[in-house]
Formats: structure tokens, sequence, C-alpha cells
């Protein structure tokens, strides 16, 4: 329960509904507690009647009770009933109401929670740095922001308001039956002890399995999502049945937990019922001995009164497992939704950030880097000092930390040691987002968003700038990939489909270049982004790249040597390290690892030519 607690802020905002529904749970009930005593009341008349009670006896009803009896005694007998049958019907009707305003305020305030609680996840997902993401699978992710919120929404929905319902309906029908007749009172709610404990014993059992049968359902999203996504490389292998057979796996898991949790929760219906009965039972037996050997002290109105508040607590009873088995769920759900919301990400915005114009001058002092996931040295001792308006190539093999150069630019990680600066400002100086939007970045790993060709390529706009289809044109025109738009049915208006699948590689790359191009910034960094383009479209890039970043400063990354680019300083990296400096030409002529690598591209082209 104590992860519940989480939730205050929400019922504080929410105070006015929940007032107000506690309110209507407690009028509703009321006026369902007279309808019993008005029940009695025509059992007592009909005794009367048939003379089976000789006088009026005294009455121990509530207020409103006794003034509608005091209303019907001025009638006859057949009129008093038929009073009563109609005043049944309009308590009824009343009691009715008062439940639609119940529903409208507490199960509407559970939405609104609900609503509140997914942007909360959301936002707080947003602001999680890079490191986060690969440490939690996706479908982890989603399903804590969709079934563990859902699960949350019946605790401050159905189980709030059932629990309020349960606890007014017992005292209520409680201090009436007290009132009417303390001893039979005893013996018909004698049972309820054991109901308490059984919902205790199951209840724990409950949450532990709860907690259990969350994971699992995480494990069985993530193992779909991926298989989602990963489906042309399942056909590719032919490995359908492998990944039906692992899926299947996890299902039978889920299933098998999920249905004894269900066998667990069957046990409290039956309990109810038993119990339920047993009271009705001892309610006519213990009722009925006191009625024939004592015609003047308990009578058949009484009885029937009992039988009617006994029935009438079935479902609260009954609801009681359900309503705890509801918050034994939400506080699982809970608790693993405060795992989340308690994580705080490693890359924040420092105390009275600076927001500086980004000009292009970048330093990396003894930038050491482990990653900390998984402890691999990405740099050691990185020294690089870029002036504004410098095109840089960065060149090596894979895992030689090309990509962490990046990274750590956009500040997605802070270096284990040294620090790096733009135009002499600490990047931990700096507002994230506004260093962020000063930079535009082509990821080694391109990503387009479901939606159209022209939102990808304006997805992140100059600041200031105005969003609109010129820009998008120069961006892609830039890009190489304006004519291939050209030719779509819809053009820029061209749905891409999940993950650009409807696109092919290179197409994928230049509309990622051409979203960088169209941001406009002082600063781009491009990594490995012409991987998946021919020669031919390659050089018509690199032609309009140098055009394009005539007056900015460029950062490519790359594991292939451009000889069609005028870079002003190529580095050299090899396992983390820079080991050569210079030009193209400088580079050659010290015949060493760089001319190694522009060797190997040489007899790989002419192997491929």
């Amino acid at each position: 329960m104590k992860h519940l607690k989480a939730l205050d802020h929400y019922f504080w905002k929410y105070r006015y509904r929940l007032f107000l529904g506690i309110v209507f749970i407690v009028i509703s009930n009321y006026f369902a507690v007279l309808a019993p005593q008005v029940t009695g009341y025509v059992f007592d008349v009909v005794q009367r009647a048939f003379g089976i009670v000789p006088k009026k006896a005294t009455v121990e009803y509530d207020w409103l009770v006794n003034w509608f009896i005091g209303f019907a005694e001025q009638h006859r007998s057949i009129s008093v009933i038929a009073l009563c049958g109609i005043t049944i019907l309009v308590l009824a009707l009343i009691r009715g109401v008062f439940m639609f305003l119940m529903r409208q305020t507490i199960i509407v305030m559970s939405r609104h929670i609900e609503y509140d609680q997914k942007n909360q996840i959301f936002q707080h997902y947003l602001t999680l740095d890079t490191n986060f993401y690969k440490t939690h699978s996706t479908g982890d992710l989603m399903n804590r922001m969709a079934e563990d919120v859902s699960r949350v929404r019946m605790f401050t929905g159905p189980a709030i308001m059932y629990l309020i319902n349960l606890i007014s309906l017992i005292l209520m029908s409680v201090y009436y039956m007290v009132k009417k007749d303390p001893l039979l009172t005893l013996y018909v709610l004698a049972p309820l002890p054991i109901l308490a404990v059984t919902i205790y014993v199951v209840n724990t059992i409950i949450n532990k399995r709860s907690e259990r049968i969350q994971a699992l359902l995480s494990d069985l999203t993530t193992n779909a999502q991926e298989s989602y996504s990963g489906i042309r490389v399942i056909k590719s292998f032919v490995q359908e049945k492998a990944m039906f057979q692992f899926f299947e796996k996890n299902s039978d898991e889920y299933r098998d937990n999920a249905i004894g949790l269900a066998k667990m929760e069957a046990l409290y219906f039956p309990s109810m019922t038993l119990l339920i009965g047993l009271s009705t039972l001892l309610t006519i037996m213990i009722g009925g001995i006191y009625a024939i050997y004592d015609p003047t002290g308990t009578k058949i109105g009484t009885i029937a009164e009992f039988v009617m508040y006994i029935n009438m607590l079935t479902f609260p009873v009954g609801a009681i497992g359900w309503t705890a088995s509801m918050i034994q769920r939400a506080a699982a759900s809970q608790k693993r939704i405060n795992e989340f919301l308690q994580t705080d990400p490693v890359i924040v915005n420092p105390p009275n950030a600076i927001k500086p114009t980004v000009q292009g001058n970048i330093s990396f002092n003894n930038v050491d880097f482990v990653y900390p996931n998984t402890g691999i040295q990405a740099l050691t001792q990185f020294n690089l000092h870029i002036k504004k308006g410098q095109k840089i190539a960065i060149i090596g093999h894979t895992g030689s930390g090309k990509t962490t150069i990046a990274q750590l630019l956009l500040r997605m990680y802070d270096p284990t040691v040294g620090s790096i600066s733009i135009d002499g400002t600490d990047l931990r100086q700096m507002d994230l987002q506004e260093l962020r939007r000063q930079i535009s970045y082509v990821p080694q790993d391109v990503f387009l968003f479901s939606d159209t060709i022209k939102n990808n390529i304006l997805f992140s706009p100059a600041a200031g700038a105005s969003i609109n289809g010129e820009t998008a044109v120069m961006a892609a025109r830039y890009a190489s990939v304006e004519k291939e738009i050209e030719h779509f049915h819809d053009r820029y208006d061209t749905m891409v489909g999940e993950r650009g699948v409807t696109l092919s590689g290179g197409q994928k790359q230049r509309i990622s270049i051409a979203r960088a191009l169209a941001k406009d910034p002082q600063l781009v960094v491009f990594d490995d982004c012409l991987s998946a383009v021919d020669a031919r479209t390659e050089k018509e890039i690199l032609g309009n790249l140098s055009v394009y970043l005539q007056h900015k400063t460029a950062i490519i990354i790359t594991h292939r040597i451009f000889t069609l680019f005028d870079f002003d300083t190529i580095v050299v990296l090899d396992e983390g390290k820079i080991v050569e400096t210079g030009t193209h030409n400088e580079l050659l002529s010290l015949n060493g690892y760089y001319a190694y690598l522009y060797e190997q591209q040489l007899q790989q082209e002419r192997e491929e030519g």
C-alpha cells in the first residue's frame, strides 16, 4: 500500500470530485437501507391485520421511515401496503440517481488521473538519458505506461468507489440491525471474522503473484515488439517457427501464472456465497425460533428486514475480495511505475544553465569515456580542437570510438574524464535543449517516424523558423533525394510507414540528412550517413554538402575515405585513440594507418568494379 502514496497528489488535485463522490455514495446507501425498514413495516402491518400482533408495537426505524409510518397509519391496511410498494420504488429510483452521480464523479476522476499519469510517465521518459534506454526494453517501457497505469486506474476508480460503498453500506446496515435486535445481529454476523481471515490470506498470495504476472507480461510484450520490428530478418532467415516457439514459451508461462491467480481469486466468490448463505440461514432459523416462542418480541417483519440487509450486503461483502485484489494489483503496478518515476536522469541541466549562441569552436580536452552499461573504454586521452567553419573527418574501423564522439558532443553522455567545450563554454554548463537545438545530427542508425516525408524532414526546424514546404524541398535537394520524392504519388505528403519501412535504405538515409539540413545550424555532425548510397549519389551529396557547409562547422564521421571532399583535418582513430591527423595528402605521405585504410578501400573498390 505504501507504493500507492505516490497517487496522493492526484487525489488532492481532484479532491472536489472525490469528496462529491463520497457524498453521493453515502446518500445512495442511505436510501438503500431504508427499503428493508419499509418492508419490515409492511410485514408488521399484515401481522396486525390478521391479529397475529394484537397491538401496535414500538418501532425502531430511521427518522425518515418513522415520518412515513406516521403518514401511512392514517390509511387502511390495503392502502398502506400499496403506499409502501410505491415508496420502495421511489427509494430505488433515488438511490439509482445518486449511484449515477457517484460514477460520474469517482470513475470520471479515475480517467483524469489515468490521463495525467500517462502524461507524467511519458514526460519522464523523455527526460531520461541514453544509457537508460540501453538497459531497458521497449516492451517493458510500454507495458508500464499502458497495462500498469490501467491497473492503477482500477484502484483510483472502481476500487475506491466499491471500498467506500461497502464501508458505508456495512456501517449503516449493521447500525440499524443492532438498533433493532443486537443479539440477532451478533448471530447473523458471526461468520464475518472467518471472511476477514480468508481475505487476508488470499490477498497476500495475490499480491506476490500479481508482481510476477506483470513482469511476465513485460517480457511477452518485449518479445512481440521485437518480432514485429524484426519481421524481415525473421522471414529472411526462415525463423518463424523458432520465434513462435519462443513466444509460445513466454505466453505459456504467463498463461499458467495468470490461471493460477484466477484460481486463487475464484476462492473469493464461493466463500462469499457460503458465508452469506450461512448468515441468511441463521437469520431465518434464530429469528423464527424467537418469533415462535415470543410472538410479541421478535416479529416476522424484523426477520424479513434482516434477510434483506444480509442480501443487500452480499455484493459489498463479496466485493471485499475483488476490491482487495484490485488494490493489491494496483500496488504492484504502482511499484513498477515508481521505479521509473524515481529514476533520475544522469544527464541534467545545471543550475543557472548558460544559453549561448553556438558559433562552432569545439575543444575535446583529455577526454576519456567508459560506457556505464558495458564497461567498454571507448575513448582514451582524446584531444581535438576544431575552429569555427572547419570541416573535420573522423575515420576509423568499427568500434574505434567514432560514434562516441558525436554522442559526447550532443551530451548524450558526459565524459568519464576530461571536458568538452563549445566556444569556450563547458557543455556541462550549457542548457541541454539549447545545445541540441543548435546542432544538427545525422545518426548512424536512421530513424524515421510513421508520418509524411515533409513532417519527417521538418521534424526539428531552427528556433524561430517557420515550418513550410520550401524548407523541406531545399533540404531534400541538398540531400539528393528531391527527384525521388517528386516521383512518389503524394510527393512530400507520402506516408513513409513505421520506421520508414516503405523506403529503401538509401532513401531513408538521405531523408535523415535532409532533416538535419532543414534545421540550418552552425554545427553539423554526420555519423556514417552515406553507407547505404551508391557511388554516384555519394558524389552528388558530397558536392551539395560542400556548398551547404561553406560557412558552417562540420564533423563527418565515417569508415570510408572521401577523396572528393576537401577536409581541413582528417582524424584517424584506433581503439579510442588518435593515431594520425592531417590532410589527405599529408596522411598518405606518412604511409601509416591512414594509408593502409586507403589502400584497403581502393582494393575493395577494384574488386567490386
